[in-house]
């Protein structure tokens, strides 16, 4: 026993959560070891001892650690280590950052570090939220300045019953996902997936997550009570008070002039002269703090917007409170690819493209939890030039995973079924300006680039942001948010959903948190405009999805074959795979469960693969014809192979309809012929006849009688001959 270790239980939602401090990682600002079921999560926090110079943000970093010896697997890398964090590990640092990053002093500008490291993993109890917990208990026990504690929770439905961080196996019969996180009073995120669900259904939800997360925060603040240290004091980085007055009563009626206008580049044309003024009248005066002068500037804009809005009811380009920016939508506007769509609104512009791939295609996952591939992608790019902006590309940031995968959320559950649509879909949102929500018009391109490219969705979404503004008990809010009001104001409220219900819901803050009628009010704005959104833009663009694919998309077949028939389709070595892809111009992918898909431009070679496939794994039945090569010549007949493996005999009195001499007369090795079968007999042997075939699909009358077969010799063929066995 450690000197100052101690250990802290509770439960939540039916299962032990255990805190355990005082006995790892000791040299941290705030450590904790928190047990929720066998999930097991350490979490540290740290703070640099002197402000980072330079800087005019809060500099705080989280990070969410996966390892996978948690779940007693190896990394698949070459190196057999972790590496980049997965896709899913930096969306959930975003959602532990979300809700504690507002708590933290705003003025403060000392380095604060959070480092959450999965060290076991019970799939029925979730790491995330037990992540998010054990960092707010450890900043809440260290030296750090913060206004929390807050806590996590994971609120499913199921069967109409909301349910407090779901089992694995109620997550799958769930309706909805919705990450709710709250402080002591109000609720400080939220991150949502679901079914299309109403707002009172998702509404009703958030409260029962807000209220379940009372329990754990009233245990938080009993922890930081017992052996919680105190918090050391900062040097505040605000402007000196008399320094902003100053500067305020010089420039006001300038910073004012510069933002009215509904263009970005204009108002960004008048500052420049505004700047410039203030700064030949305080650099002198200030000359020990001329970098506060631009923070002061910063603070006027935001003084300007904010009194705009809550005194005079005035956005900065002049629409009314609930008014949307000028909207327009495309299609089909790039001709080589599978399917794109042109989304605009206001100065915010994206442009989606579809690709379409077979199964093959699909990404492979390497985390922690049970999903190892997603056949549906949405990748979000932001380059400099939409923000007027010269800066290198470096690759997709935080902020860019992020967003793409709140579009590619909003989208899954109207996706059609693999066994409807045995394809795997890449999108790729392209912003090309922004001035505001490009993360919701990016929902809007998927939706009318998937329309484009042919898939066949179960309805259209859209996605539209709600801002706010408060101050004391005062608040407003307002739909279709652009850059100047998601800056200065307090929310950035986005959600995605059909005309039916939500999709998607993600709440970024800059206060402490939303009391119910704020978000009631985000909840019923929001719905308003995306209905009118997809009524009057997207669905005018694009009514319906378009009933075939483009000619420049993959043709996927699939079928289901039985699982002891793999071996044969794949063949010794993948030969008779390969050589069907090849003879086809395909792409065949067979998986375990014995379901086979198959991809080709051209549909008849798709078609002709299906065709080869299901011959190998089923077994030919009288009467059934098919196409196959003529293999070998004998002088009583030809075998002709109708699958790769499976071949049977054209007797010569079958080959024709006319009286055939020699079999040299009719066919060579190598010629493509159609055959039916007529007999198969004890042993497997097929027996085919190319007369019947024609006379049935051809419509050919024979010139005689056929000749009577001659009778099956003891031990052998009818003509004397010996046939080999099927390969």
């Amino acid at each position: 026993m450690f000197e100052n270790e101690r250990v802290f239980e509770t439960t939540l939602a039916g299962r032990p959560l255990v805190v355990e401090t005082g006995k790892l990682a000791q040299l941290s600002g705030g450590s904790c070891l928190v047990r929720y079921g066998e999930t097991v999560v350490l979490c540290n926090v740290t703070a640099s001892a002197k402000p980072r110079d330079g800087v005019d943000f809060f500099p705080l970093s989280v990070d969410y650690e996966e390892k996978l010896y948690a779940v007693g697997r190896i990394p698949g890398s070459f190196l057999r280590r972790e590496g980049r964090p997965t896709e899913k590990a930096i969306l959930t640092s975003r959602v532990i950052d979300r809700p504690i990053r507002p708590l933290f002093p705003k003025d403060m500008r000392n380095d604060v570090s959070v480092v959450c490291t999965v060290m076991s993993v019970d799939p029925d109890c979730p790491p995330e939220t037990t992540a998010m917990i054990g960092a707010s208990i450890a900043i809440s026990i260290s030296d750090i300045p913060w206004a929390g504690p807050i806590s996590g929770v994971v609120v499913g439905l199921v069967d109409g019953e909301y349910v407090i961080n779901p089992t694995a196996e109620q997550e799958k019969v769930s309706d909805m996902h919705v990450t709710v996180a709250s402080t002591e009073e109000l609720v400080a995120m939220i991150e949502a997936g679901a079914n299309e669900v109403d707002n009172d259904t998702m509404f009703n939800g958030i409260m029962a997550g807000h209220e379940a997360n009372q329990a754990i925060v009233r245990f938080i603040k009993d922890i930081q009570a017992e052996i919680g240290k105190p918090k050391f004091p900062f040097v505040s980085n605000d402007p000196d008070p008399e320094m902003f007055e100053a500067i305020k009563e010089f420039a006001i009626e300038d910073v004012r002039a510069a933002l009215d206008t509904d263009d970005k580049r204009i108002r960004d044309e008048r500052l420049i002269p505004v700047y410039d003024k203030v700064h030949a009248q305080f650099d002198e005066q200030y000359a020990e703090q001329i970098e506060k002068i631009d923070e002061c500037l910063y603070k006027l804009q935001k003084y300007v917007v904010r009194r705009w809005l809550l005194d005079d009811g005035k956005r900065v380009d002049g629409r009314g409170i609930n008014e949307m920016r000028p909207l327009a939508s495309e299609v089909g506007i790039l001709p080589r690819t599978h399917g794109s769509g042109l989304f605009t609104r206001g100065q915010t512009q994206v442009l989606t493209t579809v690709t379409l791939g077979s199964s093959k295609d699909a990404q492979l996952l390497d985390g922690i939890d049970d999903e190892t591939e997603k056949r549906y992608m949405h990748h979000y790019n932001f380059p400099s030039y939409s923000v007027g902006e010269t800066r290198p590309s470096r690759g997709p940031g935080r902020r860019e995973i992020g967003h793409g995968a709140l579009a590619e959320r909003a989208l899954v559950p109207v996706l059609p079924s693999i066994e409807e649509f045995p394809y795997t879909m890449r999108l790729v949102s392209e912003v090309l300006s922004s001035n505001g929500s490009t993360s919701q018009a990016s929902i809007c391109g998927s939706t009318l680039a998937l329309m484009d490219a042919g898939v066949p969705i179960k309805a259209p979404v859209a996605g539209i942001s709600c801002g706010l503004i408060s101050e004391g008990d005062r608040f407003m809010t307002m739909v279709d948010i652009q850059g100047l009001e998601d800056f200065f104001g307090d929310m950035d409220f986005k959600v995605g959903g059909t005309k039916k219900g939500i999709t998607a819901i993600q709440m970024d803050l800059k206060v402490h948190g939303l009391t119910p009628a704020i978000i009631r009010e985000a909840l019923d704005k929001t719905y308003t405009a995306r209905c009118y959104i997809l009524d009057e833009v997207m669905l005018k663009a694009i009514p319906e999805v378009r009933p075939e694919l483009s000619k420049w998309a993959p043709k996927m077949l699939s079928t289901k074959i039985d699982v002891d028939k793999i071996r044969e389709v794949i063949g010794k070595g993948g030969a008779v795979i390969q050589k069907i892809c090849a003879d086809c111009n395909c792409t065949i992918d067979v998986q375990e469960d014995g379901q086979v898909f198959i991809s080709a431009v051209n549909t008849d070679d798709a078609r002709r693969a299906l065709s080869i496939v299901e011959t190998i794994a089923k077994d030919p039945e009288i009467g059934a014809i098919y196409k196959g090569r003529v293999t070998r010549l004998m002088n009583f007949g030809a075998f002709v192979e109708i699958a790769p493996g499976k071949e049977g005999l054209v007797h010569i009195s079958k080959l024709d309809i006319r009286r055939v001499e020699t079999v040299e007369d009719v066919v060579s090795v190598g010629d493509e012929v159609i055959v039916k079968v007529v007999e198969i007999d004890e042993q497997g042997r097929i027996n085919l006849s190319r007369r019947d075939a024609l006379i049935e699909v051809e419509g050919l009358v024979p010139e005689e009688p056929e000749e009577p077969r001659p009778p099956r010799r003891e031990g052998g063929r009818r003509d004397g001959g010996h046939r080999p066995q099927r390969r």
